[in-house]
């Protein structure tokens, strides 16, 4: 028998009640307490901060005194319990699913509504009188319901959980920064909203604060009026807080590989390159997985044919991150465009990473590589001399890449490139090893780039081209540039499981400038010969089964095709 599986559960009482596994993060309570009294701790969409957030309301909340054994009595905290333990009054907020449509009033309204629902859920749920919902309705703004609902509160304490507190103000930013502006700066409603939490913990009644969410978009307008919080996000302790490590991954695949007689070192190879590659301090000693993304394997994992998930990302989560691309058009697009270029040619980017962002200022590439890293679009690899590298972490956030760069080209350009032909061709390149339907689609793309002059020509860029049709299909298991036996074939597309299909193919692409023509495109041609059948002599190739091989030759425009093996 399976244990049950949380993905989409974020209700800390529901797993622990129900027969869910839990991955133990409860050790970091201690440590959240000794860090200090008003916390934020920055983390990916879908990572899993919901659920990590109801445990702490569940371990902090007088109302789950008589529940402490069963909730904990297995975790960590259960056998260390804090003196704080089940000791506030907790007010929750979550600051997700507001529709930011309809300009500055409309968005006021909706967030002032919410307020008032968390607040009213508050009141009602440790016995307020009635008359403070009234008087906390009566206020005009969210400001002042919350100084209103504080003085109602005078002489308690408590603690105050907010969830996905940026959620609607990036979606403000990617459409309207003026819009953004207004509402976060100076005399802005959020930015007042936390000027009275402020004053709430200097008398006492706001005790502490816990806040999650993905970008520190908000933390310039957010500390000029609450400049007492912590930022934990990049903070090497909390690492690991949120996400799962490969030891916790372990517990998770370890009844899938005993059940399907798998090896559980592949089982952990290939979750690793699809969900792994999260660091959010260089001198954190472990990478975390994306804990929503490997759920959802676990979850959906055929055991019946033992047999990966199709697809392998969720498309709830794809559709989630496919939004958050909007961030690209702030600031300076074009300028944008050449990040994303740079991260698909080279594989990184470098930059200051930013720890707030203050947009009166500008947003610059420090800016933009920065956001992208607290996304999960890019992760920390290392240190340079004139700041950090970043490189995508993993295979499920590479797709993102090339199926945004095909939606990039199409509209810089004004063309379409379109996704049936280019399944149906990369169809006829896996059942029948017939490469001229994809380089008939690619032959399309280049000349009609040529025509727009829009894109510099050499092999560089065309491989990315030729990627980022192939990515649009789920298909192959695409590798570019591979390290195999100290050799990097510029593409790889292998068996993707569940799929089984007759034809792996190794590619290498050559570029022969026109002027070359034709000796150079016939010395082009042959040195590709060359380094294939180089490849298909190292023993990790030549294990490939029904691998096969080719050598493109194109000029920018026009494409030839030899089949090696």
């Amino acid at each position: 028998m399976f244990p049950k599986i949380p993905y989409g559960e974020s209700n800390f009482k529901t797993l622990m009640t129900e027969g869910y596994v839990y991955i133990d993060k409860t050790a970091y309570i201690p440590q959240l307490e000794e860090a200090g009294k008003y916390l934020f701790l920055l983390r990916p969409r879908r990572f899993g901060k919901s659920l990590f957030l109801s445990m702490l309301w569940h371990y902090y909340d007088v109302v789950y005194r008589n529940e402490f054994e069963v909730l904990f009595e297995t975790l960590y905290i259960g056998q260390h319990p804090t003196p704080l333990r089940n000791s506030y009054q907790v007010l929750f907020m979550d600051f997700s699913g507001i529709d930011t449509n309809g300009g500055h009033d409309a968005v006021f309204q909706r967030v002032n509504a919410k307020v008032e629902t968390y607040l009213h859920g508050f009141l009602g749920r440790y016995d307020y009188p009635d008359d403070y919902r009234q008087r906390i309705g009566q206020q005009p703004d969210p400001a002042a319901k919350m100084q209103q609902f504080f003085t109602l509160l005078d002489g308690q304490k408590v603690l105050l959980l907010i969830d996905e507190y940026d959620h609607f103000a990036n979606s403000i930013l990617a459409d309207d920064l003026k819009l953004f502006q207004r509402i976060m700066g100076k005399g802005g409603f959020v930015r007042s909203f936390y000027e009275v939490l402020k004053t709430a913990t200097l008398t006492g009644v706001l005790d502490r604060l816990f806040v999650t969410g993905v970008t520190p978009v908000m933390l310039d307008s957010m500390t000029s009026g609450f400049n007492i919080g912590q930022n934990l996000s990049l903070h090497e302790d909390f690492n690991e807080a949120i996400g799962f490590t490969e030891a916790e991954v372990v517990t998770l695949l370890q009844p899938l590989a005993e059940h399907c007689q798998l090896e559980l070192a592949q089982l952990l190879d290939d979750t690793r390159l699809w969900y792994n590659g999260y660091r959010f301090n260089l001198r954190a000693e472990n990478s975390v997985y994306n804990a929503n993304m490997l759920l959802y394997f676990v979850k959906n994992f055929d055991r019946k044919r033992c047999e990966y998930p199709e697809p392998m990302l969720d498309e709830n989560i794809a559709s989630d991150y496919g939004k958050i691309m909007g961030m690209f058009s702030i600031g300076n697009r074009d300028e944008n465009f050449a990040v994303l270029d740079e991260l698909i040619n080279a594989g990184e980017v470098q930059a200051a990473q930013r720890r707030k962002f203050e947009f009166d200022k500008g947003f610059d590439r420090d800016d933009f590589i920065s956001l992208l890293a607290y996304m999960g679009f890019i992760t920390l690899e290392r240190k340079a001399l004139a700041g950090e590298v970043f490189v995508i972490p993993n295979y499920a956030i590479r797709e993102f890449y090339f199926h945004y760069f095909k939606v990039e080209l199409e509209r810089r350009n004004q063309f379409s490139i379109p996704n049936h032909e280019l399944r149906l061709a990369v169809e006829q390149l896996a059942l029948h090893a017939n490469m001229q339907p994809l380089i008939t689609q690619l032959e399309r793309v280049m000349q009609l780039l040529s025509n727009h002059d829009a894109l510099k020509m050499d092999e560089k860029h065309l491989k990315v081209i030729l990627l980022t049709l192939i990515y649009q299909t789920q298909i192959y298991f695409i590798h570019s540039e591979r390290e195999m036996g100290r050799h990097y074939p510029d593409i790889l597309l292998l068996e993707r499981n569940p799929l089984k299909i007759p034809y792996q193919h190794l590619i290498e692409l050559k570029y022969c400038k026109k002027g070359d023509k034709p000796a150079g495109w016939e010395a082009k041609r042959q040195e590709g010969i060359n380094q294939v059948h180089g490849y298909l002599q190292l023993p990790e190739v030549a294990a490939l089964r029904d691998l096969a091989a080719w050598v493109l030759v194109t000029d920018g425009e026009s494409v030839g095709v030899e089949r090696v093996r």
